[in-house]
């Protein structure tokens, strides 16, 4: 598949997924003047974004502005590395997840992660790393069969690997890889799913199944993703935030809104041409 047919098909695929919703659905989570700091450097300032239950987001903006911090203050993995700081507040549900009282595991068990590089476990089965979220999290979830069934089926990944639930992870491929940390993450059944461009390393056609499972999945959770690929923000998402960083400055949303408005109107100068690849 050539890359000009690519984009056609998953743009074809996926308008009628993402035209149909409202924008007027509840806030999932947000965040509320936020900012960061790695010892005394400040990397984010004042980032307020909401984001709609049922939705995708897509966070986009040049190298180093600040995205991938962003999406991990989202469930706490920022607070894992040493010097990090924080102010401002996330909220999911309406409560500040930074709260002394909220236990961070108990969040990251409702907001998971997908990062960048698939990670499955390569010597586990399919069928193990599938239910190793569970064990690590000390969940207890009865009828695992159906478990492992139910969450390759949302992750796209089911009719490739159904017949060789117990081989090892290290056969799949990258794309399948990457579907199989999707179903991994499913199944401590988050309400939010973090996605650190996922597919930045996956070619053109595991990318589209990747896309696919987006959507998919996108009818009963809120996703939220970092991405480079201006055309994949354009046929997954349905709100855009853009990230700019100044020089020695922190970085900081320039603009958010629906993502046809971000890319065919945008109100600020730098959007226009970041989306149209003058600069980044």
């Amino acid at each position: 598949m050539s890359t000009a047919e690519f984009e056609e098909t998953a743009t074809a695929t996926l308008d009628a997924e993402l035209g149909q919703r409202s924008p007027d659905a509840k806030i999932e989570m947000e965040s509320r003047e936020l900012s960061v700091w790695f010892g005394s450097r400040k990397v984010l300032e004042g980032v307020s974004i909401k984001f709609p239950s049922n939705s995708v987001t897509a966070l986009i903006g040049p190298s180093g502005c600040g995205k991938s911090t962003y999406i991990r203050t989202l469930n706490r993995l920022h607070e894992l590395i040493p010097g990090a700081a924080l102010a401002g507040e996330v909220l999911y549900e309406g409560e500040d997840i930074y709260a002394p009282e909220i236990d961070p595991v108990s969040i990251r068990l409702k907001i998971g992660m997908v990062f960048q590089k698939p990670n499955p476990f390569p010597s586990m089965t399919i069928r193990g790393n599938v239910l190793s979220g569970l064990k690590l999290s000390g969940m207890k979830r009865p009828n695992h069969d159906d478990i492992v069934e139910e969450t390759l089926t949302a992750a796209g990944l089911w009719k490739e690997v159904k017949d060789r639930l117990d081989h090892a992870a290290g056969e799949l491929s990258g794309g399948q890889a990457q579907r199989l940390v999707i179903a991994r993450a499913l199944a401590v059944q988050p309400r939010v799913l973090l996605m650190d461009e996922p597919c930045s390393a996956l070619d053109p056609a595991s990318t589209l199944k990747v896309e696919d499972t987006i959507a998919e999945l996108s009818k009963s959770m809120t996703i939220i993703i970092v991405t480079h690929n201006m055309q994949q923000a354009v046929r997954v998402s349905d709100t855009t935030a853009f990230f700019l960083a100044a020089e020695n400055e922190p970085g900081h949303v320039v603009e958010q809104g629906p993502t046809t408005e971000i890319f065919s109107n945008p109100q600020d100068e730098r959007t226009l041409d970041y989306v149209n690849g003058r600069f980044g």
